[in-house]
């Protein structure tokens, strides 16, 4: 997402780039949590490359707003807001690596104590879903600046990852962006029907437009499980790695027309606390970057003792991935699926992946990385081989 708000930046010169660019700058809505977010973790010490700038963490959040065109996509719920997909994306200082981290709804956390707009404290809680703290900073300030800094907080209060800055999508702008590629192709293993996320689809590789994209990525009930969201976690890594791909190919770089839409859907929907020169200077950094060098993980988790068929608690494993991120070092440096210290005979790097934590508990990459990343590691290519 960073990237394809600053492609415009990189590909247009002259009158005609300034102003597409103003018009993209006019479309982001802006926000400043600084004042909201108090006493927050330092940096650590890391090895840094001057010429290549610093590491940095942004938090991306999904939003379930029901306003506007959002009502008739997830239904008309009065005053409320929720952070449905919460994605801790880290990029290496030398810009050799980018890895996002999903942190499923319902794990149990420690929110702190919050502060909204307005001024109102938000009393901490010891052991809460989650996305209850972006659900109180709205429910409490009505606004997004309180839920985002709310779950800014609880991501650096419960991993002790500083977080630089934060970007928000909604429904509207996940379908638009999808739309404005012309659908992304996606390997189905099997048949779903879920009524209540509007999906019916038929096993297969096939392509989804917006409205199709959205339901996978909202599904839960095909797994048969209304409670956890974890299995579709899997599901919206992959549909973001394909946008990603679909996004950045030369089908949609070279066709001017193509990649204004994206631009303009994709900066249409966003919320941030970046300004439009910190992502085109971002998007630069990262123009070698390829699509092996990017790792989708799921922060690795165990069922919750205390309720172990709806919510979830962090494994031993996932201290590791956020410590390895606080440094700068690869996220699986150290855990069960680390390359360096697994030791299991016969499996392929390209191996398919079975969901995004197992009952170990450990760490498994989703999509895009390369053999280095793990052995359920996949691409692409292999998962078209697979249907």
């Amino acid at each position: 997402m960073v990237a394809l708000t600053a492609l415009a930046a990189m590909t247009f010169t002259g009158t005609a780039a300034l102003t597409f660019v103003v018009r993209l700058d006019d479309n982001i809505h802006h926000l400043d949590l600084d004042p909201l977010l108090g006493p927050r973790p330092t940096a650590a010490a890391q090895a840094q490359d001057p010429a290549e700038g610093r590491a940095l963490t942004l938090l991306l959040l999904g939003s379930d707003s029901r306003a506007g065109k959002n009502g008739t996509i997830g239904g008309t719920v009065a005053d409320s807001m929720r952070s449905d997909t919460t994605i801790v994306l880290h990029v290496s200082a030398d810009r050799s690596r980018v890895e996002l981290v999903s942190i499923p709804r319902d794990s149990m956390v420690a929110i702190p104590q919050c502060t909204t707009t307005s001024g109102e404290t938000i009393a901490a809680s010891e052991y809460s879903r989650f996305n209850k703290a972006f659900a109180l900073g709205w429910d409490h300030g009505q606004d997004l600046e309180s839920a985002a800094a709310c779950a800014w907080r609880t991501v650096e209060a419960t991993t002790g990852v500083l977080v630089d800055d934060f970007l928000l999508v909604d429904f509207v702008g996940f379908r638009d962006m999808v739309d404005a590629v012309d659908g992304v192709w996606i390997c189905v293993p099997r048949d779903m029907d879920d009524r209540k996320a509007k999906l019916h689809v038929k096993a297969g590789y096939q392509r989804f437009t917006g409205p199709t994209a959205l339901a996978f990525a909202r599904s839960r009930g095909f797994q048969g499980n209304y409670g956890m969201d974890t299995g579709r976690i899997g599901n919206q890594q992959r549909l973001l790695a394909a946008l990603a791909d679909k996004a950045l190919s030369s089908e949609v770089l070279t066709d001017l027309p193509a990649l204004m839409r994206l631009l303009d859907a994709v900066t249409r929907s966003l919320t941030t606390s970046m300004s439009t020169t910190d992502l085109a200077g971002l998007a630069r950094s990262l123009r070698d970057v390829r699509t092996g060098d990017v790792t989708f993980l799921t922060i690795p988790t165990l069922p919750d003792p205390r309720d172990p068929d709806n919510t979830l608690v962090w494994a031993d494993d996932a201290a590791t991935v956020w410590a390895n991120l606080a440094r700068d070092a690869p996220a699986l440096t150290g855990t069960a699926q680390d390359p360096q210290t697994r030791d299991e005979p016969g499996t392929s790097a390209t191996s398919r992946p079975t969901g995004p934590a197992g009952s170990s508990g450990t760490a498994r990459p989703s999509h895009g990385s390369t053999k280095k990343a793990g052995r359920e590691a996949f691409t692409l290519d292999d998962e078209t081989a697979s249907c």
